[in-house]
């Protein structure tokens, strides 16, 4: 298996601490709000990684944390974090915003096929932990203790600004509305634990601690869950490139000041979803939810299919077209399982189409091994479907390849209808000669009226086949 390093910044083997035995961090969702289709991408790129390492072999211990208490990457937001913003809009209490949001995040994982984790951890349920690793670090001379809170010394820890590769000086925030406390020593000084005093007096969630009544920090929270549940050194750890400068390089630092070991052999960051080639934003209005791609009629899976044709290293733009491409191509994808289910007798393979499934199967395996060449995992898929090799071979194939690409092919049940209405029948025989015609405004067009009847047709490649839209 190669995966790329974002600490070496190459293509490396991955070899996991415990032979075939793997541990697996990712980073979770601050739930204060809805969880939207930037997320889904970098929880399903996961996913991919997931399902890959089980399918050759390896053994995943697979945790991912839950955010809920104190989100703030520095002392910015005025006292008030994220959970507490969540709450004043959505008119709730913390808790209550945080379960709701919670319940949700798992939810629309659900929906796009996304394994849920070994184990699921919570923030507010590991208080002590945070308060014993930051006792540790102060024990070790890497913190200091101003009027507001206290914070990790940067300067303790002399591979700071290593996994991104900045400059410290690049590091230091130059915002003019930023409150900083003019106690700190260095700008890149982050808070353990902010105490419940000035600008955070009146901060809700608040727990006793050996510095006062406060709650930590949110850089912390994963240090402390992440050593409880896989060790002091992990395999992996995941995570948005938005993540690499500030969160992760802090874990970093205090995670190897705490314990003298290397925090994390191998560090996986997924590339941002852009929407219609901007940046995705609740101002911008472009900030989608699985529930509004259910309100337009369109199938969770379909964006996972739609995300299997880019690297996850790569930027991906999200349109409303290209997700109706993906959704199409998926329904395809489908029928022609259904098809291969109907022709299900078993034939003694050749030696040579017996070479072909080895082949097919080999080229697929090596595409995920090489650092989850996901788009040429799929572009094997289309290839097995269209082979000559006997119908029961090729839908073992794809059901093997599904395991990795996740797309519940084997459990899809045929929706195909008993009984075709005759005047649906002709509107789609009408489209299928426009098709062929390649007249696609009168295909459209031929295709939308059979939807306002409640019907939904998906082309193959030698016709067409009906379902109930």
């Amino acid at each position: 298996m190669k995966l790329y390093n974002t600490k070496t910044r190459s293509v490396d083997n991955f070899v996991p601490l415990y032979q075939s035995k793997v541990t697996f961090y990712s980073c979770g969702l601050t739930v204060y709000d809805y969880a939207h289709i930037g997320h889904a991408r970098k929880y399903i790129n996961d996913d991919f990684l997931k399902r890959t390492l089980t399918f050759l072999g390896y053994e995943v211990n697979h945790v991912m944390n839950i955010t809920d208490v104190g989100h703030l990457e520095s002392d910015e937001d005025q006292g008030q974090d994220k959970l507490e913003k969540g709450a004043k809009k959505h008119g709730k209490t913390p808790e209550e915003v945080a379960e709701f949001f919670t319940d949700y995040f798992l939810k629309a994982n659900d929906a796009v096929n996304i394994l849920r984790p070994n184990t699921l951890v919570k923030a507010t349920d590991h208080i002590q932990e945070m308060i014993d690793l930051i006792t540790i670090l102060e024990e070790k001379g890497a913190t200091y203790e101003t009027n507001e809170a206290v914070y990790f010394d940067t300067s303790t820890y002399n591979k700071y600004g290593s996994l991104s590769g900045q400059n410290l000086k690049d590091k230091v925030s130059m915002r003019k509305d930023v409150y900083v406390d003019p106690k700190k020593k260095n700008q890149t000084d982050f808070a353990l634990w902010f105490k419940c005093v000035g600008q955070h007096a009146n901060h809700t969630m608040r727990w006793d601690s050996p510095w006062g009544e406060g709650f930590p920090g949110w850089h912390i929270e994963c240090s402390a869950m992440s050593m409880k549940y896989l060790g002091e050194t992990i395999d992996i750890h995941s995570g948005g490139i938005d993540h690499i400068p500030v969160h992760h390089e802090n874990e970093i630092a205090q995670s190897e000041v705490a314990t003298d070991k290397e925090f994390v052999r191998h560090w996986f960051h997924s590339e941002f979803l852009k929407v219609n080639g901007t940046k995705m934003g609740k101002s911008l209005g472009n900030m989608y939810t699985i529930d509004d791609l259910r309100e337009k009629g369109i199938d969770p899976l379909a964006l996972r299919f739609l995300f299997l044709q880019a690297h996850y290293r790569q930027e991906l733009n999200f349109t409303w077209e290209s997700l109706a491409g993906a959704e199409t191509a998926l329904n395809k994808l489908r029928a022609a399982v259904i098809q291969l289910r109907k022709q299900s007798n078993r034939q003694q393979l050749s030696k040579e189409k017996l070479q072909t499934v080895q082949d097919m199967a080999q080229r697929f395996t090596d595409s995920m091994q090489n650092d989850l060449q996901i788009p040429q995992a799929l572009a094997i898929v289309w290839e097995v479907v269209k082979s000559n090799i006997p119908s029961p071979d090729k839908l073992e194939l794809i059901y093997s390849f599904d395991q990795v690409l996740g797309l519940g092919l084997a459990e899809y049940e045929d929706q195909d209808v008993d009984e075709i209405p005759v005047e649906i029948k002709e509107l789609a025989d009408k489209r299928e000669v426009a098709r062929q015609k390649k007249d696609f405004a009168a295909s459209d067009a031929l295709r939308d009226e059979m939807k306002e009847h409640g019907y939904e047709i998906i082309d193959l490649d030698d016709g067409y086949r009906l379902k109930k839209a």
